[in-house]
């Protein structure tokens, strides 16, 4: 009786392990995570990094965003009241108008 063996034969089939690790055939992952590399570039880029220097690139975004922070809390919060002047009274009102009578 010959044996029966889960090996596959010499092909350019990649192994369904392989698919199951990467989470597709080899070639769509491939192409998949360079079109990902590549956005993530870009967006890198416009955040000010250089891949030759990603330590100080790292420190300059940090001190834009905390530079930066402080100025979008206050522009939120500025914001923020000039809509509760008119939200909240609205939906005081509403909130009393649906209230249920006995």
């Amino acid at each position: 009786m010959p044996q029966m063996t889960s090996e596959r034969p010499n092909s350019a089939m990649p192994s369904p392990t392989l698919e199951r690790f990467l989470g597709g055939s080899p070639l769509a992952v491939f192409v998949r995570l360079a079109i990902l590399c590549v956005l993530v570039g870009i967006i890198l880029h416009a955040l000010g990094f250089d891949p030759g220097n990603i330590i100080e690139s790292l420190r300059r975004m940090i001190q834009a965003i905390w530079d930066m922070g402080f100025d979008a809390v206050r522009w939120l919060w500025r914001y923020f009241l000039l809509g509760a002047i008119v939200v909240i009274p609205i939906w005081v009102m509403l909130r009393l108008a649906r209230t249920p009578r006995r």
